[in-house]
């Protein structure tokens, strides 16, 4: 994301990298934290006490980060922080397989409330501003810099990286949350060799990242599922 913009030339101005560093600050700090505390969460509810345990039921950030993770959401728009250990032999209000599922599923759910939330508070700040929007031929048009701010910090910085770290967890990927949702419908042995080989497998996915094959479908699953954010909140799709 960041990368992105220096590369392509854009609007460098000093308020324009103030809030962008700052945006980036609350992403890393609040919202990657979020979603590993849904993780936690949701596994505690299960009856697993080991995020708990080990300090992860918590938002505080100093509990989830990883330093790698965290600069690859600045550099790429797409990062991680420290997996949340769970153990699944103690759930004890679902089976295994289906409590994993679960409690995978809630990280990639938090990263679409947030970003939900991020396009909510845009529209009223629109309705509170006065500014306006207009999309033609897939292009954002923006009526005033007041909103162009709004756009860049609300749209574009949070509710487009959290819809993009949504999308990222959901496929079916070891060691992404996907790939415990998805394990329900697989038989041990293909979950066993999977994570078998997640190391491998993680840094195919981080080669593909910056080769940019995995481009294309990411951007096509970030257009539909923002899409229908915007549908619910009365906006253009901006994705």
């Amino acid at each position: 994301m960041l990368y992105s913009l220096l590369r392509s030339g854009g609007d460098l101005s000093v308020l324009n990298i103030v809030l962008m560093l700052v945006s980036y600050a609350v992403l890393i700090f609040v919202m990657l934290p979020v979603h590993e505390c849904a993780h936690a969460a949701v596994a505690t509810w299960l009856g697993d006490y080991t995020p708990r345990m080990y300090g992860r039921l918590t938002i505080n950030p100093k509990a989830h980060l990883d330093p790698i993770g965290a600069l690859m959401l600045v550099l790429c728009g797409f990062g991680y922080a420290r997996p949340v250990p769970v153990d699944p032999r103690n759930f004890r209000k679902m089976a295994p397989k289906g409590g994993m599922a679960l409690t995978a599923l809630a990280g990639p759910l938090s990263n679409l409330l947030m970003a939900f939330v991020s396009l909510l508070v845009f529209r009223l700040a629109l309705l509170v501003t006065g500014g306006d929007i207009l999309l033609n031929g897939g292009y954002v048009y923006i009526d005033s810099e007041l909103t162009q701010y709004l756009y860049l910090i609300f749209v574009e910085i949070f509710a487009g990286i959290n819809i993009g770290l949504a999308v990222f967890n959901l496929l079916p990927i070891p060691p992404l949350d996907g790939s415990r949702i998805f394990s329900v419908f697989l038989p041990d042995k293909w979950i066993f060799s999977m994570e078998r080989y997640s190391r491998y497998i993680t840094m195919g996915i981080f080669v593909l990242l910056f080769t940019g094959v995995l481009d294309v479908p990411l951007d096509f699953l970030r257009h539909g599922i923002g899409g229908v954010l915007c549908l619910l909140i009365g906006l253009p799709n901006m994705f």
